[in-house]
């Protein structure tokens, strides 16, 4: 038991207290951080949600792609899956299709509808990159900001410690104690952050690639299609 004695002590820490006797200042470099911190959980959960429910809507589109006989089928069949960011690429790559066999009677032009499919994906995954940088600024600025108020409480703690001309720690250790809260809420707004923007960073890597890949089978579809 002995091990766990550390959590133990930090849940009998009294923050109420504690918090009674921070400055303004104090004040305002906790709500900052409180701040960062709701904001990173809505942004986590919406990410979180919008990751889910793209890759289910995707597998979902995926096997109807798969199943159909041509590219029509599929047009008819998309809206169906539209929340999918594979249907945005298959209509990118069906309007260049359009285009080419409007004019040309087939499609002529490879090059144009790989980078159709490609700019496709690239605006889909800036719509899943949204708001991701937040997570990664307040990972990397909120240990400073907490890391600030500890500076400023300890500066005062000693300030009183001077004027009081008392040396003992029963003095000066409450002051270090609150202080050093803001050093603790600002690594627990910053751990979250940096932990799911690898993760989601990992995710978004996952779904290019799963997009690139489906990008090769439109091009297989389309010359099935459309080859000579």
């Amino acid at each position: 038991m002995t091990g766990f004695a550390p959590y133990f002590a930090l849940l009998q820490i009294n923050m109420p207290e504690m918090l009674s006797h921070t400055t303004v200042v104090g004040f305002i470099i906790l709500a900052v951080l409180a701040g960062f911190s709701v904001f990173s959980w809505a942004i986590i959960y919406a990410k979180w949600r919008g990751f889910s429910h793209a890759r289910a809507a995707n597998g979902r589109f995926l096997r109807a792609f798969r199943k159909a006989a041509g590219l029509e089928a599929v047009m008819l069949a998309s809206e169906q899956f539209r929340p999918a960011p594979m249907v945005s690429v298959f209509d990118s790559g069906y309007e260049e299709i359009s285009r080419q066999v409007k004019s040309r009677g087939t499609v002529t032009n490879q090059i144009a509808l790989e980078r159709s499919l490609q700019l496709g994906s690239s605006e889909e995954l800036r719509k899943l990159e949204n708001n991701m940088a937040w997570l990664a600024t307040t990972a990397s600025i909120s240990p400073f900001i907490g890391l600030l108020g500890t500076v400023i409480g300890i500066i005062r703690s000693f300030q009183q410690l001077g004027s009081q001309g008392s040396t003992s720690m029963r003095a000066v250790g409450p002051g270090i104690s609150e202080a050093l809260v803001a050093t603790a809420i600002g690594l627990f707004a910053a751990i979250p952050a940096g932990i799911f923007y690898n993760y989601f960073g990992a995710q978004l890597r996952d779904m290019g690639a799963r997009m690139d890949d489906f990008a090769m089978e439109f091009m297989n579809l389309a010359e099935r299609s459309f080859g000579d």
